[in-house]
């Protein structure tokens, strides 16, 4: 959805207590007379309202009006106020609830793409919240449970790690030839659809020292790993691997590809978050909207001193921006 040539976004409220108020506030004064992306909140007007002038709307034509002038907020009511840096389980439903209510926006085509503000998976647990993540909810609204990857950017690198949120005794039990091709195949999907890379490149990463070294140090590059590359080369998908984890994000070696398959959570975003910390994104796959987030999480530590950097947030308002255009949802 678009207004007057800006595209139309629905960015979340993330967890209350911790700096998603602030970066959104940033956000928006960056943004308001400029022209990129314009967004509206899911969220609670009295928690805004003390961080930026704050309009409640009542649809999204009114939002893209008072934009340049107010934060435009869908209202969503917590249950009790917000303490920077207390976070309170009792406010769980509204933090899932402006998930979901940013998510109906973007499939009923009022919005273009969905931005999510950070929360807490342990205060969301505390309150019974069944998933993960950010990620497994999102896929469970869309209706595509399952089928969900998630992917970090930023200008120099794109990383997939193939196990995400478990520890690493699970994920190494967890890695199958199968997640690995799906993986690689809706990773090359997205490059070519929201990127506009039209010949992706994939590189794979090993996942013991110097890639195993012929089985030297392991095997999983025989087992698993090579079978699930040549599995998506004979899809007609241009992947290269299994490298050597320790050497395949020199800057040299990244020119070669576009995006990095790891396989594990940290092999992935180390060496994005080394890379560019403030420029990083977190973008889910796999579904039938386009869904970004910066690649911190709520710092709590530093809620409410007005110190938080919103770089992460502008960069996944943009790169929404620059996704959903490339699919036509803009």
């Amino acid at each position: 959805m678009t207004d007057g040539g800006r595209t139309m976004l629905a960015l979340t409220m993330g967890d209350p207590a911790g700096i998603g108020p602030e970066i959104t506030a940033a956000a928006w004064h960056a943004l308001r007379a400029g022209d990129g992306p314009a967004f509206v909140v899911p969220g609670d007007v009295a928690l805004l309202s003390a961080y930026a002038p704050v309009r409640a709307v009542a649809d999204m034509a009114e939002a893209a009006s008072v934009f340049p002038d107010a934060l435009p907020v869908l209202p969503v009511d917590l249950a009790c106020p917000a303490r920077p840096g207390q976070p309170d389980s009792a406010n769980a439903p509204a933090i899932t609830g402006s998930i979901a209510r940013a998510v109906r926006l973007a499939q009923a085509g009022q919005v273009a793409a969905v931005v999510t503000n950070p929360i807490s998976k342990l205060v969301l647990k505390q309150a019974g919240f069944r998933h993960p993540g950010h990620t497994e909810y999102l896929a469970e609204l869309c209706g595509v449970a399952g089928q969900e990857v998630m992917m970090l950017a930023c200008p120099e690198l794109r990383v997939v790690p193939v196990t995400i949120h478990m520890s690493l005794r699970r994920a190494l039990d967890s890695l199958t030839t199968a997640e690995i091709v799906r993986c690689g195949r809706t990773a090359a999907a997205a490059l070519r659809r929201d990127f506009a890379i039209a010949t992706p490149r994939l590189a794979v990463a090993g996942l013991n020292p110097h890639a195993g070294e012929g089985g030297v140090m392991g095997d999983e590059e025989g087992t698993i790993i090579g079978p699930a590359i040549d599995a998506l080369r004979a899809e007609g998908i241009a992947v290269t691997g299994p490298w050597p984890p320790d050497t395949m994000f020199t800057p040299p070696a990244r020119a070669r590809y576009d995006l990095a398959l790891c396989m594990y959570h940290d092999q992935a975003l180390i060496p994005l978050k080394t890379i560019d910390m403030a420029g990083g994104v977190n973008v889910t796959l796999g579904l039938p909207i386009v869904r970004t987030s910066p690649d911190h999480g709520t710092a709590f530590d530093i809620a409410g001193q007005g110190v938080a950097d919103p770089s992460s947030l502008l960069a996944a308002l943009r790169l929404a921006d620059d996704m959903a255009c490339n699919r036509g949802t803009a």
